[in-house]
């Protein structure tokens, strides 16, 4: 199979619109073709012509023979003198779309470290929360404890008192 690189004609009558195009040379002009390359409109005044050179270049190595016209169009676009590179705008485009997902990154990290933040911040005020209830337990404790300790003061006081009337009316019942 043969590849050109060849023209495709669209548009109204007498208003002619060019698809450059990759197609085998057995095809029609206007029939199937393997991939397109793109456009010339000979109608503006400078002729407009896009193409993707990336592509152009591409079917060229493989083996792909340019028609006479295609071939001037490479031709000039390649000096500058007509037309816009598509690969060239391509490239601009993908780095367009580069910088701006570099930034929806940037913004999706700064949401994650604020979120994260906030997450230490909560967990360290549960924390301190925490360490508050714990101190206010062995506060309330040691409380309990010296209450405790304080009742067994008492009771054994109060023993004491208990034994000292009780001899004092053993001793009050001898007399």
């Amino acid at each position: 199979m043969t590849v050109r690189l060849r023209l495709q004609r669209h548009g109204a009558k007498k208003r002619p619109f060019y698809r450059v195009v990759a197609a085998d040379q057995r095809s029609p002009r206007d029939g199937r073709f393997i991939e397109v390359l793109g456009t010339y409109d000979p109608m503006q005044e400078p002729a407009a012509v896009r193409l993707n050179s990336e592509r152009v270049d591409y079917w060229l190595s493989v083996g792909a023979q340019p028609s006479d016209t295609v071939r001037s169009l490479i031709r000039k676009l390649r000096r500058g003198e007509l037309g816009i590179d598509l690969a060239a705008e391509g490239a601009e485009k993908a780095a367009k779309e580069a910088a701006a997902l570099a930034k929806k990154e940037a913004l999706e990290a700064a949401r994650a470290k604020v979120a994260e933040e906030a997450k230490a911040a909560e967990a360290k005020k549960a924390e301190e929360e925490a360490a508050k209830k714990a101190e206010a337990e062995v506060a309330k404790a040691a409380e309990a404890a010296k209450a405790e300790e304080g009742a067994a003061e008492g009771e054994s006081a109060e023993g004491d008192d208990a034994e000292g009337d009780a001899e004092a009316k053993t001793e009050g019942e001898e007399g």
